[in-house]
């Protein structure tokens, strides 16, 4: 599949497209954790930590698969509104898959970057997000995106003040102001919109994940849960997106 210019805008996409191989940007919801511990009698901390490896596996995954941008949904910005013991067992999780992964990032040939508030979470985690983005900046294999206390409705709000700053100070004449004006400010530019989400669990929905950038994707809902996520689960959504034929809203006849 070829890839679509980066930022393109929805008017310039193409009318049809047939069934496609693989696609460019996988945007994943991962989903199931607590579930998973629950189901098997376990704490909740241990069941983030199992989905920890489930992202190891999906990483190299697909890298294999040849994907070229993969977008985890690691923590919403609602996320923050569980008790303090999680989001301080998440936010530990996080910061030691920095230190341990970054290395195993690098040699595989992923870049990491990260998209949300991630101030948030304290200098500490915040230096050490800005060290791992850095060792990698130079990779090509697999653009690998987590979106840390990140929300797209706030994303979008952010970047609607952005342009009407541009508009008040001059820079930018009201009539200028479309899809592309608006995509300069989100925290995706210079990505890719995705071509396919993911969601495990079992659940249907987007729950504040790439809202604006998701305006064509395909959607596959998977009934398992996020922990067991592997490299099977994602063959079957591959699967699943190669039988679809994207119109982008040139109609289903």
């Amino acid at each position: 599949m070829s890839a679509a210019p980066l930022n393109q805008p929805l008017a310039a996409l193409p009318d049809a497209a047939g069934p496609t191989d693989v696609p460019l940007h996988v945007g994943l919801i991962m989903d199931g954790n607590r579930r998973w511990a629950k189901a098997r009698g376990l704490p909740r901390a241990l069941g983030h930590k199992a989905g920890v490896d489930a992202v190891r596996r999906t990483v190299q995954a697909s890298a294999d698969a040849g994907i070229g941008w993969l977008t985890l949904f690691a923590f919403s910005s609602e996320n923050w509104q569980r008790s303090a013991d999680e989001v301080r067992d998440l936010t530990g999780l996080l910061r030691i898959y920095l230190r341990r992964e970054v290395g195993a990032l690098a040699k595989n040939g992923v870049r990491l970057r990260v998209i949300g508030d991630r101030e948030r979470f304290g200098p500490e985690t915040a230096s050490a997000i800005a060290a791992a983005e850095a060792a990698t900046r130079d990779n090509s294999r697999l653009n690998l995106t987590v979106a840390l206390s990140y929300g797209a409705r706030a994303e979008i709000a952010q970047a609607a003040k952005a342009v009407a700053a541009e508009v008040a100070a001059g820079r930018l004449d009201l009539s200028a102001i479309d899809e592309a004006a608006l995509g300069r400010h989100l925290s995706t530019v210079g990505m890719p919109d995705p071509d396919l989400i993911i969601r495990t669990s079992g659940e249907q929905r987007l729950s504040n994940f790439l809202l604006w950038q998701a305006a064509y994707a395909e959607f596959v809902f998977l009934d398992v849960l996020w922990p067991d996520f592997d490299a099977t689960h994602l063959d079957q959504a591959l699967g699943e997106y190669r039988r679809r034929v994207r119109r982008f809203g040139a109609g289903s006849g």
